[in-house]
């Protein structure tokens, strides 16, 4: 490694930084049954830092994981990019923060409102890269614009305090400051929300940022750039550094190693969440982290069944199951199992449509690859060799490799992979329970603890279910938890930290308190 970094050097100083013009017209994306197009106005394929584009010396390829075509090069940033990223970040990071409140909370709101403008834009790079229905990638542009909106709103709430002291001519004040340059390092499956949730606070609270996104899909983060800098982002404020994944391990280490970056923002695996930690503790970095969830979800006696389906629905199987928050372990009572069962398959069965994100009839777009496509198998063929049995689905989708049918098994132990573990996929596996004190068990056995869902009618039930899941969030007759106002965050092994909400810009300030003789 260290013999790359003097040649890797000479060919990053010799290359040329430009402006890249966007293409005259877009570029055609074909795949499956559908197809859309890359708007070209917004897809960009360098690198951004300070402001401007840059070429890398080398380049890999974003793929459609619908068809598997490549959808386009760019720019294979490494270390010594990583480097020049984070100096011009800390560059721009001491006006940024001396900028007034208000005017940063202008800026931002200008960059919601582009995003908003150009929401089906934004929506379709999301489905192109990611695969999921163009529906859910609009309903994610929208998400992920809101976080801009509410925290142009947080930046002029940033507080301090004034305590009385001891001493009648002491005065103590508490001042809130930006804690400096933050790497920001996000996954696949929400390749704009996941974004935005940490920018919005980042630069709300006075600190400038180096974006690494997925390598999967970096195009959504590169025009975002675009859109920052058409709002009138001051340069070096947001930098993007897009890799492939064979440069993520060397970008990632400069990101957590490097003395100019205070703060690391990361979601992602709870295997990789620990790896970023050990290298952030040699600077002692602030450290926010969303990692893995294994969300229950169970369903009491007195719960209203088909209320309990519609939210296993949207819990379970939006963007196809890639979400971090969704249910991957379905606990149903002994009196209600049989019915919900039946409901859950009839409802799969009707309202769910595997295809092409592109298609409007579309519900479940591809995995990501093919590699999530195997887990899903592994996790269906070791339930079934336990006794599992299979409701609907099963198999991949007769539309390509990286398609799978939506999955409901019956017959679930929590002896069987698919509940010891994440799934990441659309496979729905229901254990029969009999008492409260057992399905709290199961929930709480495992060592993550981000999302959980619970369905009853029973008000005194609700508040015992609600304490004692040792989960950051809780659904209560409801499917889906996320909004731009709540504090979005797990315990145990899923994370550190919160955002969203009042809460989510505290992780990117210091306090300082200044003691003061009044005389």
């Amino acid at each position: 490694m260290a013999s790359l970094l003097p040649r890797r050097a000479a060919a990053f100083a010799s290359r040329r930084l430009l402006l890249l013009r966007p293409p005259a017209a877009p570029v055609p994306v074909r795949s499956g049954s559908g197809s859309g197009a890359l708007p070209g106005g917004l897809v960009r394929r360098g690198g951004l830092v300070g402001g401007r584009w840059l070429e890398a010396p080398a380049a890999f390829g974003v793929r459609d994981p619908a068809s598997g075509e490549e959808l386009g090069p760019v720019a294979d940033c490494g270390a010594a990019e990583a480097r020049e990223a984070v100096r011009a970040a800390h560059a721009a990071g001491a006006a940024w923060g001396r900028l007034a409140a208000k005017e940063r909370s202008g800026l931002l709101r200008r960059w919601y409102e582009l995003m908003v403008e150009r929401k089906d834009e934004l929506a379709a790079i999301i489905t192109a890269e990611n695969g999921k229905p163009l529906k859910e990638a609009q309903g994610e542009i929208l998400y992920s614009a809101s976080f801009l909106e509410w925290f142009a709103e947080e930046a002029r709430r940033v507080y301090g305090d004034v305590i009385p002291a001891s001493a009648k001519d002491r005065r103590i004040l508490v001042l809130k400051q930006p804690v400096g340059v933050a790497a920001i390092i996000t996954p696949w499956n929400f390749p704009s929300a996941m974004i935005t949730r940490k920018v919005g606070a980042a630069l709300a609270a006075g600190c400038t940022v180096v974006v690494k996104p997925a390598e999967d899909t970096p195009l959504s983060a590169l025009a975002l750039g675009e859109l920052a800098n058409q709002a009138g982002i001051p340069a070096g404020v947001y930098n993007v550094v897009p890799c492939s994944r064979q440069q993520a391990a060397a970008v990632g280490e400069v990101l957590c190693t490097d003395p100019l970056v205070a703060k690391i923002s990361f979601t992602g695996s709870t295997e990789t969440g620990k790896i970023l930690l050990k290298h952030a503790a040699g600077t002692v970095k602030r450290v926010s982290m969303e990692l893995g969830g294994h969300a229950p979800f169970i369903v009491f006696d007195s719960a209203d069944v088909d209320r309990a389906v519609a939210g296993a629905l949207a819990s379970k199987f939006r963007n196809s199951g890639q979400t971090c928050v969704c249910t991957n372990r379905f606990l149903v009572q002994k009196g209600i199992h049989d019915k919900f069962v039946e409901k859950f398959a009839k409802a799969i069965r009707s309202e769910l449509r595997v295809g092409n994100g592109f298609d409007a009839n579309t519900t479940q777009g591809p995995l990501i690859n093919e590699k999530a496509v195997e887990k899903v198998e592994r996790h269906i063929n070791d339930a079934v060799s336990q006794g599992a049995s299979i409701v609907t689905g099963g198999k991949r989708h007769s539309l390509g490799k990286n398609f799978f049918e939506p999955t409901l098994l019956s017959n679930v132990t929590t002896k069987m992979l698919c509940t010891q573990e994440e799934t990441f996929g659309p496979l729905a596996p229901v254990i029969k329970f009999e008492t409260e004190e057992e399905a709290i068990a199961i929930a709480n056995a495992a060592n993550v603890g981000l999302a959980g869902y619970f369905y009853s009618q029973d008000p005194a039930q609700i508040w015992r279910v609600a304490e004692q899941l040792e989960v950051g969030m809780v659904g209560v007759n409801e499917g889906i938890v996320s909004s731009v106002e709540s504090p979005f965050g797990g315990v145990k092994q899923s994370g550190l930290g919160r955002e969203g909400s009042k809460y989510g810009i505290d992780e990117y300030l210091e306090i300082k308190y200044i003691y003061k003789i009044s005389k």
